[in-house]
């Protein structure tokens, strides 16, 4: 989805729906191309049908579904930019068939996002959180707290998109095991990571997951009990990439049971996790008073780099001066 030609020209400048937090350099970048917008950051999808009526663009992240209902509502759309990855959002095929341009730009923030993934990883095995907080409360417990390295742990990165080779690239100089799951792009992954042909490798050999797939029908609830089953090893759990990809109750279940050592999560089945099933609430509010599980609220590629970054990509994609 990315563009070498500039789409700002002709008819695709005119009034722009800004529907995600974006850097000031994207909303000063479309005005002197001659384009006006309307922000909403908070947008719901019944108030999108109307202000998305006479725009020729829109800037969009995760709080409305770009679907066939949505383009067909906006008679003049030309283009949409993505910030971030995940095109779930986006209905592609449909907007190919209307010639509307998309752009995404998981370049921008998939060094947020391994850094996280990292941060929350070095967070739970040294137990920093934890004694963070029992310090405040006056604890003061050493060997209770006592953590353990990420050196010499075998790492399975499942995706090698952006985020994944981002997060392999901070693992390599830190003395693990790397080794990678890519069902559609195997070639992409190199030479320094054990390539897996098969998912098979990853149960058998990892006792470290993390998951870097967008959202689509084979990655939905790729995180089952049929998988926690097949995983030889007890392991820890990262999921920085989509909520549902991920089956909560599977992974409440495993933490009780040892099988998962521990979870660092930053994205959940349903956002924010009030309004998650009572039962499966009570559940995670109960797990959350335990060490071995560490929880963000998405932010893992929200960070003020990355949204310049994003923001700069999806310009220089709109006007074909992005290398």
């Amino acid at each position: 989805m990315q563009h070498s030609r500039d789409i700002l020209t002709g008819p695709c400048i005119g009034k722009v729906l800004i529907a995600a937090p974006v850097h000031p350099i994207l909303l000063q970048g479309l005005a002197d191309r001659g384009c006006s917008f309307v922000v909403r950051e908070n947008i719901t999808q019944s108030e999108a049908f109307t202000l998305i009526a006479d725009c020729v663009g829109v800037i969009t992240s995760t709080r409305i579904q770009l679907n066939k209902e949505l383009m067909d509502a906006a008679p003049c759309l030309k283009w949409i930019g993505r910030m971030g990855s995940g095109m779930e959002v986006v209905d592609t095929n449909y907007a190919a068939q209307k010639n509307i341009t998309v752009v995404a730009s998981p370049e921008g923030n998939c060094n947020a996002v391994a850094e996280h993934a990292l941060g929350m990883l070095l967070t739970l095995l040294h137990k920093i959180a934890w004694s963070h907080t029992e310090m405040i409360n006056g604890i003061w417990h050493r060997d209770e707290n006592r953590g353990s390295e990420l050196e010499k742990q075998t790492v399975g990165i499942i995706g090698y998109g952006h985020t994944g080779a981002a997060f392999a690239k901070k693992l390599s100089g830190m003395d693990v095991g790397i080794m990678a799951y890519d069902k559609y792009a195997p070639e992409k992954i190199p030479s320094y990571i054990k390539k897996c042909t098969h998912i098979d490798e990853i149960f058998d050999e990892t006792n470290i997951i993390s998951f870097h797939v967008p959202l689509q029908e084979d990655t939905l609830q790729y995180f089952n009990d049929d998988f926690l089953k097949n995983m030889k090893n007890e392991f820890i759990l990262i999921n920085t990439s989509r909520g549902k990809v991920v089956n909560i109750a599977t992974v409440l279940g495993g933490l009780a049971s040892g099988k998962i050592k521990g979870a660092c999560l930053d994205v959940f089945e349903v956002e924010p996790i009030s309004g998650l099933d009572p039962f499966t609430g009570k559940l995670l509010e109960a797990q959350l008073l335990q060490p071995n599980l560490i929880v963000t609220p998405h932010i893992a590629g929200y960070t003020f780099e990355a949204l310049y970054k994003m923001s700069k990509v999806i310009f220089d994609k709109l006007t074909g001066k992005y290398q």
